[in-house]
């Protein structure tokens, strides 16, 4: 059964459901998978060159069951310099133009800026090739300067979710999304921007919720991380298997932005003895854990079970669902 809201009308999907773009995890496999099975699928594109999302990008067309189906791209924004955090890094590498164009040349019905706003050119081009623009917030105050960057859509994630995330819970921060956008007319469509919901929706009854709450879709990553088409690595997967209500941990250790994860004991040791180590490496710009495999490296240091520890999810844990397809994923919610 189809569920029909502004965002799938706009998207054309049957389902309220994004799939979240989680890095090589949201690869091609995984992205067209999704949206085969009536979703968005979205390719996680941070750190790719722009020879490697062209490719990336064909390979996902190529798997689609609908060669005119849509998708997205979805790459991280974060401002460099100024008053921003001293570990924020250009991940694009000064390839976001072009990065841009393949995007557009490629067919991509979303963009999504993970962390930060896009640039106004950027937007502009975008809503030249008729390519809707949807920004992720994590608080309401930045609704406000999404939407006047010219944002279509609003994916508001709460803090239970996993990977780069806020304080403020889901079932809190979406109606305080929901009010704001009402205000924010789309650029593109000239209709009220839209508004996803992210944050801890692993279900149909947090659909129902996000959609109750005054959101048109849901943007769900980490019940796809065990998907056979996802590119997490096997060990990746059966951390997340194992892991339990209270088996995860928000740290600045990854990116210098907090970011929930498994919480293993070699985590937990750094948030608990080492918060001194953390805080003098990131006011020099030192992402920690670069640092610190880089220099166990060095020293014969670097054991597997440390290489291991970036897994990233949210406080649920639903093991019956390993290695199933995303079309079975969306019949279970």
């Amino acid at each position: 059964m189809s569920i029909t809201t502004p965002l799938t009308q706009l998207l054309g999907i049957k389902h309220p459901i994004l799939l979240a773009g989680m890095g090589s995890t949201s690869g091609a496999p995984l992205a067209a998978a999704v949206t085969n099975a009536g979703g968005l699928g979205v390719i996680g594109g941070v750190g790719y060159t722009p020879k490697m999302l062209k490719e990336m990008i064909e390979e996902l067309k190529a798997a689609l069951k609908d060669p005119s189906a849509p998708f997205g791209v979805d790459l991280l924004l974060p401002q460099v310099g100024g008053n921003a955090r001293k570990t924020n890094s250009d991940y694009t590498k000064g390839a976001l133009d072009e990065l841009i164009d393949i995007i557009i040349a490629g067919g991509a019905k979303l963009f999504v800026s993970a962390v930060g706003v896009a640039p106004k050119h950027v937007v502009d081009k975008l809503h030249k090739h008729g390519v809707l623009y949807m920004n992720m917030v994590g608080h309401p105050k930045h609704v406000h300067k999404a939407c006047q960057a010219g944002a279509d859509i609003i994916c508001a994630q709460g803090g239970e979710a996993g990977g780069h995330t806020g304080e403020t819970a889901t079932t809190i921060l979406i109606p305080a999304c929901a009010d704001i956008v009402k205000n924010y007319t789309s650029p593109l469509t000239g209709k009220p921007v839209e508004l996803v919901a992210a944050g801890g929706i692993f279900d149909g009854r947090g659909i129902a919720a996000a959609l109750s709450l005054g959101a048109s879709a849901v943007w769900v990553g980490t019940r796809f991380v065990t998907a056979k088409e996802s590119g997490a690595a096997e060990a990746a997967k059966r951390a997340i298997l194992a892991a339990g209500f209270d088996d995860t941990i928000k740290s600045t250790i990854w990116t210098g932005r907090p970011l929930r994860a498994i919480a293993s004991p070699y985590v937990r040791n750094w948030e608990t003895k080492r918060r001194d180590e953390i805080e003098e490496l990131q006011s020099k710009g030192i992402l920690v854990l670069n640092h610190e495999l880089e220099k166990l490296e060095k020293t014969g240091g670097l054991t597997e079970e440390i290489e291991d520890q970036s897994v990233c999810m949210y406080v649920y844990s639903y093991s019956s669902y390993h290695g199933i397809a995303p079309q079975e994923v969306f019949a279970n919610m």
